[in-house]
């Protein structure tokens, strides 16, 4: 399944959002098994699709931006020997213009049938790069934040992923507050919403590269977080 994890705006999480639900989906597919996927790697993959402003965990060898150069095969740039599995992006304007973004479709598809989840890091706005994971989506994720520019951002998104049939499995309301709006966002949305609390914990282990479960497992954010995971196993069986 091919999860796009999208958002109006730069800076409301969506990284953040896509790492820890990789890291959360890989504790539900080794518990299930993988029973009905006896082919694939019951776990996930998380793809930094961000091909200018890149921000999940990198490391020396090839990364997406050689991918879509066709400089490398899509899993000579997996990452495994982290705490989540991660085909991470480029850094450079170079390697951004080498990219052929036409060739992301074939990536996911190739990923595909490894893992069983390929969770998409999806670049913020309304570009050609934002719709290409979004067309090519089995569900998406909307990430925004309760501020205003932020909602009024991910509607537009919205309206995008309509316009692609992509379906929308959740709306995360991230760094919420102590009571957050989750209902008149679902409203708004018209999808169901999870509410990610703000959380110092989750801030710091994704900047030292950790997702939460592995830092802090019993954080409130960790909660919510696995929340999300059970609604995209959900969104899955359908």
């Amino acid at each position: 399944m091919i999860v796009a994890v999208t958002g109006g705006k730069g800076g409301v999480g969506k990284s953040t959002i896509a790492y820890n639900l990789a890291a959360e989906l890989d504790s539900v597919g080794r518990a299930d098994s993988s029973a009905s996927h006896p082919s694939a790697n019951p776990g996930s993959v998380v793809v930094d699709s961000d091909l200018g402003m890149a921000d999940l965990p990198s490391s020396r060898g090839p990364d997406l931006h050689d991918v879509l150069a066709g400089r490398a095969d899509p899993h000579e740039a997996i990452r495994e020997g982290g705490p989540v599995t991660v085909i991470p992006c480029g850094r450079t304007l170079a390697g951004a213009r080498s990219a052929d973004l036409q060739a992301l479709t074939d990536v996911f598809a190739a990923l595909e049938r490894t893992y069983r989840w390929v969770v998409v890091d999806s670049p913020a706005g309304l570009h050609a790069d934002v719709g290409l994971p979004l067309a090519a989506a089995d569900a998406a994720l909307l990430v925004t934040t309760p501020e205003s520019a932020a909602l009024a951002d991910a509607l537009r998104v919205r309206a995008l992923a309509r316009e692609l049939d992509a379906g929308l499995c959740r709306v995360v309301l991230n760094r919420a507050g102590p009571n957050p709006a989750t209902e008149a966002v679902a409203d708004r949305f018209g999808a169901p919403a999870v509410a990610i609390p703000e959380s110092e914990p989750l801030a710091t282990a994704q900047s030292h590269g950790q997702p939460l479960r592995e830092t802090a497992p019993d954080a409130p954010a960790r909660q919510s977080l696995e929340t999300l995971a059970d609604a995209v196993y959900s969104c899955s069986s359908v």
